[in-house]
């Protein structure tokens, strides 16, 4: 379960965009859906992941903030010792929905996979 709490606290001010950017970027790899959102790879690594604020808006019962991921995609060879292929990051990007409860900052992240 995803909470962004500080981002909550920080609605409707100046800090809003920085503080949930940041949040997003310091949850667990396992909690966004980036293996799904992969385009070109077939291993999503959470390194190099940064967040892009598309647009935010308010809801009655929370706050609705769509953001583009970047992070890295890895195509994994069979990891035998003689394998040459080398396992090099490439750019990866895809749009996330975050709902943010109003009052429990319990967050819902959905993977939007057409443009809204």
């Amino acid at each position: 379960m995803i909470h962004l709490p500080k981002a909550l606290s920080a609605w409707n001010s100046p800090a809003f965009a920085a503080v949930l950017q940041q949040e997003i970027e310091h949850l667990d790899a396992g909690s966004l859906p980036l293996q799904q959102g992969l385009s070109q790879g077939s291993y999503a690594s959470h390194e190099g992941l940064s967040v892009m604020l598309i647009s935010t808006s308010e809801l009655p019962d929370c706050i609705r903030a769509r953001a583009g991921i970047h992070f890295t995609g890895i195509i994994a060879g069979c990891n035998c010792a003689d394998d040459p292929t080398p396992v090099d990051g490439h750019p990866e990007y895809c749009e996330m929905q975050f709902d943010i409860d109003r009052q429990t900052a319990v967050t819902t992240v959905t993977l939007l996979q057409e443009p809204v």
